[in-house]
């Protein structure tokens, strides 16, 4: 696929892990904040039998030292910091495995946005941009006019209501990854199968052209 990454996130049920180990999906995500509708226990991921895919654990507000306790229950090899987490906070856990994500519509211009990004240039491994302005699970695109002229310090992933319907417009903006939730569901939480199937096939086709 050209080397672009594909990531579902929000998994909480085993039965849809399996299908996205089977499918080839590259990084499973799994979400320890637990306010939110898609939330499930470090154990319960930790009890679950990994493959070749990378586990991603979406914190929003533990602590460094938190975060790298639940690293190991839960057999994660990156975490993603979903929050108000400061370039510090991605050291303390380690720069290496960070994923932090941003949300472009906070900012005014492509300026502005740029310099926030500088900030974290040298403490993460990738980026991960996001509609709304916090949080996730939104079900829609990014709306800020002026993404696709991001020149991100790090490699990124794209998020944001991502689905069969228009994942496939979203390729020529230089991303590594991209990651599915809200848009490949039948409720939260609950991944539909044919619409992952759908976006992996979309991406494929495209890859080849």
């Amino acid at each position: 696929m050209s080397g672009l990454l594909i990531k579902v996130c929000g998994l909480t049920l085993e039965s849809d892990l399996l299908f996205c180990q089977e499918s080839g999906v590259d990084l499973t995500g799994f979400i320890f904040h637990p306010e939110s509708p898609r939330f499930v226990s470090p154990d319960m991921v930790g009890s679950w039998k990994k493959k070749r895919e990378i586990r991603v654990g979406v914190f929003v507000r533990h602590s460094p030292a938190e975060i790298i306790k639940i690293i190991d229950r839960a057999e994660l090899d990156l975490v993603q910091l979903h929050g108000e987490q400061k370039p510090e906070d991605c050291m303390a856990v380690g720069k290496d495995r960070v994923i932090r994500a941003f949300w472009p519509e906070r900012f005014n211009s492509l300026e502005d946005f740029q310099m926030e990004l500088e900030l974290f240039r040298d403490t993460c491994r990738y980026f991960l941009f996001d509609s709304g302005k916090s949080a996730g699970g939104h079900g829609r695109r990014i709306t800020s006019p002026w993404i696709r002229g991001i020149d991100s310090p790090r490699p990124f992933f794209l998020a944001g209501g991502l689905g069969p319907d228009n994942a496939g417009k979203a390729l020529n903006m230089g991303m590594a990854g991209i990651d599915l939730n809200s848009g490949v569901e039948k409720n939260p939480g609950r991944k539909d199968w044919k619409k992952i199937e759908q976006v992996i096939n979309i991406l494929r086709v495209k890859s080849k052209k």
